[in-house]
């Protein structure tokens, strides 16, 4: 199925991965909204169960595997173009999850990657929403 201008919303995932006082980013890739900062995620595959969207879509993005992994929200993503069409339109479902093993690099979607101190999220230009599910999953999660 193709991403822009969709016949259906696309089941897509979001992690929020933490490691001490840091949040793992991405300077994403690809549209929607290339080369913004935000967690890393991606579409759901067929047949895949979404904890291991969340899991495989970390680890192709930044070389990080992850446990722990909990559900912190379900939202809608729509981008509607100039004409009023549906330009992307995402059933988003985010998660939080703690950093388990490997070495960051950016991978596939991303352009960067990189371990964020909460206190400078600031610097980073992020949409309102991943701050906001960024401080859901330190409460979450006890960070």
């Amino acid at each position: 199925m193709k991403r822009d201008y969709p016949d259906r919303p696309i089941t897509a995932v979001g992690v929020v991965v933490l490691k001490g006082g840091d949040v793992l980013l991405i300077k994403r890739n690809k549209p929607p909204k290339t080369q913004l900062w935000s967690i890393p995620g991606g579409a759901q595959d067929l047949g895949e169960p979404l904890l291991k969207t969340a899991a495989r879509e970390v680890l192709e993005e930044t070389g990080i595997s992850i446990k722990n992994i909990t559900l912190l929200d379900a939202l809608d993503f729509i981008e509607r173009d100039d004409k009023a069409q549906v330009k992307f339109h995402y059933s988003l479902i985010d998660y939080g999850a703690e950093y388990d093993a490997g070495d960051l690099k950016a991978g596939d979607d991303a352009m960067e990657a990189k371990w964020v101190s909460f206190d400078d999220l600031e610097h980073y230009k992020l949409w309102q929403e991943t701050i906001d599910i960024i401080e859901k999953a330190r409460i979450k999660l006890g960070q």
